[in-house]
């Protein structure tokens, strides 16, 4: 985060006597007089971690909004569409968040080790209330405009990791909301700037200049703290790593019977694993199920048994109603590939060989997430695809067309459709053929849907 508060602040530390304020000056190459008369300019290191947080937290906050457009009733996020990035989002949005802990680390240690911990200190807010001059206010402004700064991000950063984890509820809508505070808090914290002292305080962030030597700079500032950042934001990594949930596949004699029902002795010997889902339809409101997945294989066929918790049962999947003036379709975005008054009981999975972010790398999000010359999606939200020519595998349950007769319909997204419309190959696999293995289970959110 940028401290760009006052023109002069790398020189107060150096006023103590007049000794120590020639040492100073003469290694800055000017004088206290001369620096008045010479526009602001920030020192490196702090331009540095200004640009990087300032560059991290915009990725963060437009990916972000994206990714909340995929909402039915999102108007804000609706509204800002035709500038909002567009395609393979998740995982930018993911490293803008990792790179967001790298530069809280780095900022905290850097403001120490430069000397300029005191520079945005909360007292310097009271000079708002005092028969000061004007720009003496806009700079007590500033200070406290920082420290917006860093609530907005504390807050985002705390809701964006129980995210992360799974939880949902109100959660999302503070991390909503405060994205949206963030948004303006851009447009507000350049307007302070220039109120306080002009185009010239707007550009310092352009203009470098090597940080003062006083005696509370300690050595290398910038290299240990950025040391820092990457050790802090490595550590996150690794645990994040660590401790995700992995799937075994359990070797059993025999199968089990496809019926629904998980009582055969077999499906003991499997090690469960669960997966928080959230921000779907229904579930009583919450919008929110846990999944048990449990896997078995025989040496030739893998079996998956899965189950959640879902107070109603939802069979109704764009029902028909007979009028005076014939059939209408019971919804309202039918017609746009968008199923949302009246859907069945679903669960879909994606098999893959790279544990990527965003359904393995295949989620593409926006109202045209292809060049101009390729097909955009009827329902505006965007296509599965790969970029690579690879193949991912998904599996979908239904509870109406083929849930009685215990079917699944397979789904292959592969390179980006080059015709007017996407068909992907589809069919029925009461078990699946495949090589016993161990699967990694993300616990990325999942779209789920009943009703």
């Amino acid at each position: 985060m940028a401290d760009i508060v006052h023109a002069r602040d790398d020189l107060a530390a150096s006023n103590k006597s007049s000794g120590s304020a020639s040492k100073a000056t003469s290694q800055a190459d000017f004088s206290p007089t001369e620096r008045q008369d010479k526009p602001p300019r920030t020192d490196v290191g702090t331009l540095v971690l200004h640009w990087a947080t300032a560059i991290a937290f915009i990725v963060s906050l437009f990916t972000g909004i994206r990714i909340a457009a995929d909402a039915l009733n999102a108007p804000v996020s609706h509204w800002l569409n035709p500038i909002l990035p567009q395609g393979e989002i998740w995982t930018w949005h993911f490293l803008a968040g990792l790179a967001l802990f790298f530069c809280a680390a780095a900022y905290l240690i850097y403001m120490r080790r430069s000397g300029l911990a005191n520079r945005n200190a909360l007292k310097k807010t009271r000079v708002m209330a005092m028969p000061v001059a004007a720009k003496m206010r806009f700079g007590g402004l500033n200070v406290a405009l920082h420290w917006a700064a860093y609530l907005i991000i504390v807050i985002m950063t705390v809701t964006g990791i129980f995210l992360y984890l799974g939880h949902g509820g109100w959660l999302i809508s503070v991390h909503s909301y405060v994205a949206f505070i963030g948004l303006g808090y851009v447009f507000v914290h350049a307007i302070a700037h220039y109120l306080f002292g002009g185009w010239w305080q707007v550009f310092r962030v352009f203009r470098p200049a090597k940080l003062v030597l006083t005696e509370a700079v300690k050595p290398k500032p910038l290299m240990i703290a950025a040391a820092a950042g990457v050790v802090v934001t490595a550590g996150i990594v690794a645990t994040d790593w660590a401790t995700r949930d992995t799937l075994i596949v359990t070797k059993v004699e025999g199968e089990p019977m496809l019926d629904g029902v998980i009582d055969e002795a077999l499906w003991n010997k499997a090690r469960p694993v669960t997966i928080r889902t959230q921000q779907g339809e229904n579930f009583g409101g919450s919008g929110e199920s846990t999944v048990e997945v449990r896997a078995v294989h025989n040496g030739e066929k893998v079996f998956f048994a899965i189950k959640w918790s879902d107070p109603t049962r939802s069979l109704r999947r764009i029902p028909m109603i007979k009028k005076q003036d014939g059939w209408h379709v019971a919804d309202s975005r039918a017609g746009m590939m968008d199923v949302v008054d009246f859907y069945e009981d679903k669960l879909a999975i994606i098999f893959s060989d790279k544990p990527a972010i965003g359904g393995a790398g295949v989620s593409n999000l926006g109202p045209a997430p292809l060049p101009a010359d390729k097909p955009r999606p009827l329902n505006e939200r965007g296509f599965h695809f790969t970029t690579d020519g690879s193949y991912v595998d998904m599996w979908q349950w239904k509870a109406s067309r083929g849930g009685p007769m215990y079917w699944s319909s397979t789904r292959a997204p592969t390179r980006p459709p080059t015709g007017r419309a996407i068909r992907a190959a589809t069919g029925t696999i009461p078990a699946a053929p495949t090589t016993p293995t161990t699967t990694r289970v993300s616990r990325k959110p999942i779209r789920g849907r009943s009703k």
